[in-house]
């Protein structure tokens, strides 16, 4: 790794998927870009691979990025895990992984390059949640409850730190086409179901990211939902046709 004078984010989740995508977009707008996920990033120069709620394995990571690379300028935490799984199956097994993977893959990361951002007086942090944190739907309950914890996380804290010049914000998206959308969401009828007929990109939801990172100076503890026109109330009737 090098690079002492670049502008250096840290995008968890960073092999596929939306990940990915934001990996993209914030290096088309310069900046040098290190992944973090449980796998390679082969399309990245700069590769931690580690598990995001691992603590320790996550300081490690981070303290190699900022000795080796630079300074952590924007955080983006976009690890994840989903199931499709009805309330009376969820036991603590699958719980507890909900909450580690989206809680402890946004808890870890932040406390490592916070107290960097808050001395420093700038830096822009981004979580990925879920239209579901908002809404919710049926057989979904623990991830959710993990995808609104991240929002609560994010208006709490984005409010804490705005006075020393940090920016915490998360984009909630709604269906989008990566490997973890179920099945029942690639359907034609779905499809056509919903206001804008199809399925958000990955690519459209790291521009929501690279706004938030490079240009959203007025965003503090917000969400941002790009969701393909749907309100809420449309999502629970989709949830109850489809899911």
């Amino acid at each position: 790794m090098s690079g002492r004078d670049a502008r250096v984010a840290v995008v968890t989740g960073a092999a596929s998927g939306i990940g990915a995508a934001v990996c993209r977009a914030l290096e088309e707008t310069g900046w040098t870009v290190c992944g973090m996920d449980m796998r390679r990033a082969d399309h990245l120069e700069h590769t931690v691979v580690c598990d995001v709620s691992d603590p320790h394995a996550v300081k490690a990571g981070l303290a190699r990025v900022q000795a080796e690379v630079g300074p952590i300028g924007a955080l983006v935490t976009a690890a994840g895990h989903y199931e499709l799984v009805p309330f009376s199956e969820i036991g603590e097994d699958r719980w507890a992984r909900m909450m580690r993977v989206h809680i402890g893959g946004l808890l870890n990361p932040v406390r490592e390059v916070l107290p960097g951002m808050i001395e420093r007086g700038e830096g822009a942090i981004v979580a990925i949640s879920s239209e579901l944190g908002i809404g919710g739907t049926e057989s979904e309950a623990h991830y959710s409850a993990a995808k609104g914890a991240i929002l609560g996380f994010v208006r709490s804290l984005g409010a804490e730190v705005a006075g020393h010049g940090v920016r915490i914000n998360a984009v909630a998206p709604g269906p989008t086409d990566t490997p973890l959308l179920p099945a029942p969401q690639r359907t034609p009828e779905y499809l056509a179901s919903l206001p804008a007929r199809a399925l958000g990109q990955p690519e459209d939801i790291a521009q929501a990211v690279q706004f938030l990172v490079d240009e959203g100076g007025f965003c503090f503890g917000e969400v941002i939902s790009p969701n393909m026109g749907r309100s809420e109330e449309h999502t629970s009737e989709l949830q109850s046709r489809f899911g």
